[in-house]
């Protein structure tokens, strides 16, 4: 059964802890199974890769790592950083997050 997570793909979050602290990106792809996220320009990691006929130049590759969910917090347009969120339920009877600092929705 899959986690429940505050972040999904292409939100744009802040790390809160790690060697990457205070960077901003955007997700590149969430795993709720694990309960870790891809952000872009975080966790840099490098691999060296030998040619094969699927990748023809071989050499070290610079990728984005996994890091955990908990780390990153949804960026807030009004708030212009990392918040922490709510969720909310509309007229419509849809289920949005909301900032718990101004109140903003932060779904589109």
């Amino acid at each position: 059964m899959a986690n429940k997570m505050h972040v999904k793909k292409d939100d744009i979050v802040q790390v809160i802890s790690g060697k990457d602290k205070g960077k901003t990106g955007k997700v590149l792809a969430a795993f709720p199974d694990e309960g870790k996220v891809r952000v872009e320009g975080v966790n840099i990691l490098t691999k060296h890769k030998k040619p094969s006929q699927a990748m023809q130049q071989g050499g070290i590759i610079r990728e984005e790592g996994k890091i955990d969910a908990s780390n990153v917090l949804l960026n807030c347009d009004k708030c212009g950083r990392g918040v922490r969120t709510g969720v909310q339920i509309t007229e419509d009877g849809k289920k949005v997050r909301v900032c718990k600092k101004c109140g903003q929705v932060l779904d589109n």
